[in-house]
């Protein structure tokens, strides 16, 4: 049974893959500091961010369901991210591998809520 938003796994993963982002992003240069430091981070945090504000809204379920889509978005921002952090050689490919992985898992299990989440 779900309680609170931390029962829901893809807030727990979304939670931990921007805290991943936050810790890979202090290897950045200073001089990306205000472009893809703050946007990475930013982006990540959006998306555990708009599941708990979709969850305190879940009484609505079209509300719900829509930031959750908001979420997929913030997700797909996050990887673009990712990828400019990779080509410009600041995150290794054998990293970048592994965050793609985590990013392809957690948008599946934010589609599956947002395909079968039914309010009660």
């Amino acid at each position: 049974m779900i309680k609170s938003i931390t029962d829901l796994e893809v807030f727990n993963l979304s939670y931990q893959l921007a805290m991943d982002m936050f810790n890979i992003s202090r290897n950045f240069p200073r001089e990306e500091r205000y472009s893809l430091t703050d946007q990475v981070i930013r982006s990540s945090r959006s998306i555990s961010a708009n599941i708990a504000e979709g969850w305190g809204k879940r009484i609505y379920e079209n509300e719900f369901k829509k930031h959750l889509v908001y979420a997929m978005g913030s997700l797909e921002e996050t990887k673009t991210w990712l990828r400019f952090g990779r080509d410009c050689q600041y995150i290794r490919e054998q990293d970048f591998e592994g965050f793609s992985r985590k990013c392809d898992e957690l948008g599946a299990r934010i589609y599956k809520l947002y395909e079968n989440w039914k309010t009660l």
